[in-house]
């Protein structure tokens, strides 16, 4: 009898520890181990300079994890809470709409490169800004929800790991999803200083080290085409434009 007692005693404990470990581990909404989203969601939380707890209650009101940039981009720019952006989106609206609500136009969403972007899943968006004047960008420009998507991963993972574009787009175009360039770049700038939002290339960075960047990244790619530096002085405008989103 004692020795039952014993084993169940066991394997109570056992199932008790296991249960307040997945009880933690839902809890945060992430995975702790190393192919989980943690590095993800603490990078946007560093970089968009809001708690990870934050991140991960957008996750779980039903945000896409690679949508999840894009709820704080649009907040950051509109100056609102993450909440009410998030509200906008699961009531229905494209992203384009919830910017186009805010004022947030095309240009705000480009991100200048060093070579011409033909392949997928840049490639279309990025023949529409070549195919009209900055100036037009704002009537002529509509983005669908994938190239939103696309574009603020972009600026989030360029900038935040100071990584030439150029560099994440090929991987995007070799079909690897955000989170994963994310992880593979938080492992190789260890150690290093990372940028919040608008501290890096596109934005207030040190004007000589991303031209100095830029400079370098032009000669890896000589011959092949590309946008000059003077594409990254304007990126970070803010503007209004119409039309609806097509999710990814």
């Amino acid at each position: 009898m004692r020795k039952r007692l014993t084993i169940l005693s066991i394997l109570f404990l056992a199932f008790a520890v296991s249960t307040t470990a997945y009880a933690s581990n839902v809890d945060l909404g992430v995975s702790i181990g190393p192919e989980g989203p943690r590095s993800f969601y603490l990078g946007i939380s560093n970089y968009y300079r809001v708690p990870e707890r934050e991140v991960v209650v957008v996750h779980d009101r039903g945000i896409p994890r690679d949508e999840i940039p894009v709820a704080f981009f649009i907040a950051t720019r509109a100056h609102v809470a993450p909440g009410v952006i998030v509200d906008l989106r699961l009531g229905g609206m494209s992203w384009w709409d919830i910017s186009v609500r805010y004022g947030i136009g095309p240009e705000v969403y480009y991100i200048p490169t060093t070579v011409v972007v033909k392949r997928p899943p840049y490639g279309k968006a990025y023949g529409h800004y070549r195919k009209y004047p900055r100036d037009q960008w704002r009537t002529r420009v509509v983005l669908r929800d994938a190239d939103i998507v696309n574009f603020v991963n972009l600026r989030y993972v360029s900038e935040h790991y100071d990584i030439p574009p150029e560099r994440v787009i090929d991987r995007r175009t070799r079909g690897e999803k955000f989170y994963a360039i994310d992880r593979e770049y938080d492992r190789q700038t260890k150690g290093k200083h990372r940028y919040a939002m608008d501290e890096g290339r596109h934005g207030k960075k040190d004007k000589r080290e991303w031209k100095h960047d830029r400079e370098q990244e032009k000669k890896k790619n000589k011959g092949k085409g590309g946008k000059s530096d003077k594409d990254w002085k304007r990126d970070s405008g803010k503007g209004h434009g119409k039309g609806k989103g097509v999710d990814d």
